[in-house]
């Protein structure tokens, strides 16, 4: 080892801080990630955020750690009012009334500091936590503004793009869709269904807030950050990328199917006020879909699923 001379003491040099650049991989037709000139990606820093995600460490009494109810067999949700973490890296607003918005290392931080209320001393007491911070951070100072962007780094990661649907539109594959999912396919994408109005687009939701027509309560939704009446009953629109994996469904879990989900766009929708204009048939309770049709969109929903994804390893425990 070298050492350096000061003093005419031999002591030996500092760690090195050197984070390796991680490109991530994400499909062709996905839009542009945009990614924080102050948070780069690296090996290092995805690392202590996947470590983290998992680690009930970050809990203020170790309960429980982000990955207690954002499963990866369940595509990152559990059953409960939980969004699925998928592609959030592309999200701007976060949480089912916009309560943050930002970038995702602003919800992450919130995560830390406000939900779990992570209590830093315990990391800082950590006989591996200081290093692996610095690592990714160039300090063994732990914040939660470097929690916050060490989670952001994993969330990143966390890219759904393998689906049957996403295999059948590549031309260098033969995957095809049936009879049936094609048939949805045309449901899902033609005012029939009028799904693609909030759901369209490679990432399937629109990442903006609506009132899609539940029996909203004065006071809810994103009225509760906003205060703007016009608000009223606008939730998140959540992807429907690994919808299968995902029930129950609606921002309070009231379908547990996507029998029912699709009932309640079919024949449930509720006039009021600020139902969202592009719900253009709530004035006469839905689409009314036939039987058969109800069974062609639910086909194509499930090309949705990505078991890839939900099976990946490097998104799975590091601890085991």
């Amino acid at each position: 080892m070298a050492f350096v001379r000061c003093n005419e003491e031999e002591i030996p040099p500092g760690p090195v801080y050197d984070p390796t650049p991680l490109a991530l991989d994400y499909p062709d037709n996905f839009p542009i990630l945009d990614i924080p000139s102050d948070n780069p990606t690296t090996v290092e820093g995805v690392l202590l955020g996947r470590m983290l995600y998992y680690d009930p460490i970050l809990h203020r009494d170790s309960a429980q750690a982000c990955a207690t109810c954002h499963l990866q067999a369940l595509s990152f949700s559990s059953p409960g009012n939980i969004i699925p973490h998928i592609n959030l890296g592309w999200s701007t607003a976060f949480l089912w009334n916009g309560k943050v918005q930002g970038s995702l290392e602003k919800i992450m931080t919130f995560e830390s500091e406000e939900f779990f209320q992570t209590k830093l001393s315990r990391l800082e007491r950590h006989p591996d936590y200081p290093g692996y911070f610095f690592k990714a951070f160039g300090s063994e100072d732990i914040s939660y503004e470097h929690i916050g962007k060490a989670l952001a780094q994993f969330e990143r990661t966390l890219i759904s793009g393998s689906s049957k649907y996403d295999l059948y539109l590549r031309p260098d594959l033969p995957v095809f869709l049936s009879d049936e999912e094609f048939l949805g396919f045309d449901i899902f994408f033609t005012e029939k269904g009028d799904c693609f109005h909030c759901h369209g687009g490679i990432l399937f939701t629109d990442n903006l807030f609506h009132n899609n027509g539940l029996d909203a309560t004065p006071g809810d939704g994103l009225f509760e950050i906003t205060a703007d009446p016009e608000d009223i009953g606008r939730y998140k629109t959540p992807t429907l990328r690994n919808i299968e994996l995902t029930a129950p469904y609606m921002h309070d879990s009231r379908y547990q199917t996507l029998e029912e989900v699709i009932d309640f766009y079919s024949e449930g929708l509720h006039q009021s006020p600020t139902v969202d204009p592009l719900m253009k048939n709530a004035h006469q309770g839905g689409i009314h879909l036939t039987a058969q049709e109800k069974g062609y969109l639910i086909a194509f929903l499930k090309t949705l699923t990505d078991t890839v994804y939900v099976n990946k390893p490097e998104l799975s425990s590091p601890f085991f």
